[in-house]
């Protein structure tokens, strides 16, 4: 990998669209293609063979995986975790005779959400803050914050602390074992405390 003038590094084999806003530190791997327009903060890591589109915006500290297009309408803010070859969509309702020109649907994915691998994102949905989407799930709607989603479709299945670790409630109130983090959930909505 080599550094250039903007203090990110990027393989010889990656190919970035100028004009492109790439925050320092940030890692760029092999055959990864970044469209003009897109906006990556610091110290993101883009895995081998990652397309961003030109209307996407990620945040700091991303980590994106291989194999994963990261679509115009796509938001990623800080610290969101995409797993190998999953899946972005941005548009509900495709067709190669009838194109878009670029009216896609917002998928939002918030602070410190984890996607697991081979995942499906469908678009014009919100992933919450925090949340974890497991492998190979399909999410076809909002996912709130802190929420432990799998399936196809997602559904939730439990809650997840800030560092990863699944919360156990009893009365409505979780502690996480690993780093004593402190919730409370109402109507089934988590907030830390």
């Amino acid at each position: 990998m080599s550094m250039n003038q903007t203090k990110y590094t990027a393989h010889p084999t990656a190919v970035i669209d100028e004009p492109v806003e790439i925050g320092a530190g940030t890692k760029i791997w092999h055959f990864c293609h970044v469209m003009s327009g897109a906006k990556i903060g610091k110290d993101c890591s883009l895995g081998q063979n990652v397309n961003v589109g030109g209307k996407a915006v990620i945040g700091l500290g991303v980590k994106i995986q291989n194999n994963v297009s990261v679509y115009d309408g796509v938001v990623l803010e800080d610290y969101v975790f995409c797993g190998p070859s999953m899946v972005f969509t941005n548009d509900n309702n495709p067709r190669a005779e009838y194109p878009k020109h670029g009216d896609y649907l917002t998928t939002l994915v918030k602070k410190g959400a984890s996607i697991g691998a081979n995942a499906t994102i469908v678009c014009g949905h919100t992933i919450g803050s925090y949340a974890f989407i497991g492998s190979g799930s399909v999410v076809t709607k909002d996912i709130p914050d802190y929420a432990l989603a799998y399936g196809n479709p997602a559904r939730i299945y439990g809650w997840m602390c800030e560092c990863g670790e699944k919360l156990s409630f009893q009365n409505d109130r979780a502690t996480c074992q690993k780093c004593k983090k402190s919730y409370t959930k109402i109507n089934n909505k988590v907030t830390r405390t």
